[in-house]
């Protein structure tokens, strides 16, 4: 092993395990993602401050749109993950599609997903897209931080070949020989504690009073996020490097940049008054 490269420390990819039931760290990670935000979500409804008055979503509301986010989630982020990096595959074992045990999610699906339980929530209930939009994405860093960690954890999604000059390389059990960037902790750090802390200082200096601008500041924001880790992470077998050595990744977060910014400045110029009306955002 070359000198300074740290041994990559073993885990059991099983949580929990009761008789035939086993509870792995990745659903652990989806399932504590969704508690922890919804609890933040409500948190961030009751301080009127940070609304300029009444939240325009009420506590029972988000209480039941917890249920259609994690289906937006799920759903969307294996459509994703089928669609985006193993068509193929999936064409040939269609029944696999729904084997979501084996592993196989899409962050870009994910988003999707959630972009429409959030719309189709809000027609059902009148409520302003954008203003459930922002505290989504606001909640959404602390479930990519708790997946990144699962990632690591499992001992996939690994880096790139690090040379000596990265004392923290590891040798993944799955990954070859040869040291790695363990680009999952990368990725934590970036989209998850990067993410979330520069939203949480946002929404102190006054951004849910203009509905949209959290939104949009995640959108790109992420997308500035991911595609330095894409820089560090070993791209999907099946798909290698794409156009000029550019991954999937890297080509799908182009997208939310340019869209978050939109978002960002059609936020920004409206008044926050305007913006502190509940109707404001609405379809």
């Amino acid at each position: 092993m070359p000198f300074l490269t740290i041994a990559f420390p073993v885990f059991d990819p099983i949580a929990i395990s009761i008789g035939p039931i086993a509870i792995r760290w990745y659903a652990l990670a989806y399932i504590g993602g969704i508690v922890l935000g919804w609890i933040y979500a409500r948190s961030l409804i009751k301080n009127e401050k940070l609304w300029g008055g009444p939240a325009p979503i009420t506590l029972p509301q988000m209480d039941d749109f917890i249920l259609w986010v994690t289906l937006g989630i799920i759903l969307g982020g294996r459509t994703g993950y089928v669609l985006f990096y193993n068509l193929g595959f999936f064409i040939q074992h269609p029944a696999e599609i729904f084997e979501l045990w084996k592993g196989g999610m899409s962050f870009h699906g994910g988003f999707l997903g959630c972009v429409a339980a959030v719309i189709l929530f809000c027609r059902k209930h009148d409520l302003p897209i954008l203003s459930l939009g922002d505290i989504t994405t606001a909640v959404a860093p602390i479930g990519l931080f708790l997946g990144r960690l699962a990632n690591f954890i499992n001992s996939e999604l690994w880096g790139r070949p690090a040379d000596l000059s990265v004392p923290w390389a590891m040798v993944f059990p799955n990954g070859g020989p040869l040291p790695r960037h363990p680009s999952q902790l990368y990725e934590a750090g970036l989209e998850g504690i990067l993410l979330f802390a520069i939203l949480a200082v946002m929404i102190r200096m006054g951004a849910l009073k203009r509905p949209g601008l959290i939104l949009g500041s995640f959108i790109a924001i992420y997308g500035f996020a991911r595609i330095v880790g894409e820089f560090f992470r070993e791209p999907d077998s099946q798909l290698g490097f794409l156009w000029g050595g550019l991954t999937m990744g890297m080509l799908l977060s182009v997208p939310m940049i340019i869209a978050g910014a939109i978002i960002i400045v059609l936020a920004w110029r409206r008044t926050p008054n305007q913006l502190a009306n509940p109707t404001e955002g609405r379809p």
